[in-house]
């Protein structure tokens, strides 16, 4: 089987006219070069249509995909875990309008394993090799045996299509399944943080505000690098090794090139530049804060001493919700967000009434197939929590951690 990559505009051009004498749905896929490159752009988009065939294209080469959402936005689409593609997609100019999310739509169904191999191997009876999912896809030319792989994908997600629909039918989903692939084409996937360096990993490690000024000025400083390089920061210099230099606080720059623990390929040649970061973090007034003080709402652990009233409520609904997640075999995290209904418990609507707690879940962006399942055992939940005697859930359920197992979604 030898597959050939699209990379000229009258090439794509006769793809899409090709794709439009097609039937039936588009099953897409798009390979990234996450870990590899600065940018989350498809570097790689495989499309299958029925009485079309199979197409891959080379999305840098090719340029913005405007004819081809022109002539087939409207019609169903299926992506495997959409949350994953719909951005970089969008980037080039495909954006749906209907979808199907095979991922979703498994864990909808009750599958116990999501992963795109696992569900295929099982639904369709055919094993679908992923070895090659975690590679370089900005690497020129790729490899025959990449786009072997990258082909199958996507071949296969229409008939995966069918069967979930025929589960989802037989389950009575098919409405619950529909609406949580609307939110799905609602959301802006897009991740814009205040303080994105906050999330480096080991900070909670760096004391003081100095050595958080420090850590913030080398993470600017790397984000600005791979930027301009369109490199993975952590390819660049990891986690570890900026965090290890906010927490020693090098004096000069012998001593930090002396830290063993500041490694990574441009730890060395770049020295100046963190350097420079390290010297305007020890200088500056613009200290940040030791803790930040978010919109949302406590942990719940803290909850019995802040409110609680709230964790009682929140105990007594998470039950409820752990019931109807087991009756209608969705993960309970599918069923309702814990963010959710952390927010709910800890804020609720007054007075606590059937009509309140549907207005408030539906604010708070519920689908409408939650509100109906959800707001009734919720509101009698609430209401029990108010009893003096309530009985506390057991262990298993109290812990917030200890819900229903969650489908493993291990490929992409």
């Amino acid at each position: 089987m030898s597959v050939s990559v699209i990379d000229t505009r009258d090439a794509y051009l006769e793809a899409v006219a090709a794709l439009a004498a097609g039937n039936g749905p588009i099953a897409i896929d798009a390979e990234r070069a996450s870990g590899f490159r600065y940018s989350q752009r498809a570097y790689l988009i495989q499309i299958f249509r029925r009485g079309s065939g199979t197409f891959l294209f080379d999305p840098p080469a090719v340029g913005q995909f405007t004819e081809l959402n022109d002539v087939l936005a409207a019609e169903e689409w299926i992506l495997h875990a959409a949350s994953q593609d719909l951005t970089c997609l969008r980037e080039v100019g495909i954006d749906p309008k209907k979808l199907f999310d095979t991922e979703l739509g498994a864990r909808l169904a009750g599958l116990p394993r999501v992963g795109l191999g696992t569900v295929v191997e099982d639904l369709l009876g055919i094993h679908l090799a992923k070895e090659f999912s975690a590679a370089d896809w900005s690497t020129r030319p790729l490899p025959q045996a990449w786009l072997v792989y990258a082909a199958l994908d996507v071949e296969l997600l229409v008939d995966l299509r069918e069967k979930l629909g025929d589960l989802l039918d037989d389950a009575g989903k098919a409405e619950i399944a529909r609406e949580e692939f609307e939110a799905v084409l609602a959301r802006d996937f897009r991740i814009v943080r205040e303080q994105p360096w906050r999330r480096l990993s080991g900070l909670h490690s760096v004391r003081g505000a100095r050595g958080l000024a420090v850590a913030r000025e080398l993470w600017h400083a790397r984000d600005e690098f791979a930027r301009e390089t369109d490199i993975a920061p952590g390819r660049l210099v990891p986690d570890s090794a900026l965090v290890a230099a906010a927490r020693s606080l090098p004096e000069s720059k012998r001593d930090l090139v002396a830290m063993k623990e500041f490694t990574g390929r441009a730890s060395r040649s770049q020295i100046d530049r963190w350097w420079d970061a390290i010297q305007v973090g020890m200088t500056t007034t613009d200290l940040p804060a030791l803790r930040v003080l978010g919109d949302t709402v406590p942990p719940p652990r803290a909850w019995p001493d802040k409110n609680p009233a709230a964790d009682r409520r929140l105990k007594a609904a998470r039950v409820a919700v752990i019931e109807k997640s087991t009756e209608l075999n969705i993960p309970v995290e599918n069923v309702l967000t814990p963010e959710l209904l952390r927010r709910l418990a800890w804020a609720p609507p007054e007075p606590i009434e059937l009509a309140s707690v549907q207005t408030a879940l539906t604010e708070m962006g519920a689908r409408g197939w939650q509100v109906d399942a959800l707001a009734e055992p919720i509101t009698t939940a609430f209401i029990a929590s108010l009893e003096e005697d309530v009985a506390e859930p057991s262990e298993a359920i109290v812990d917030e951690d200890q819900t229903t197992p969650t489908p493993t979604s291990d490929e992409s």
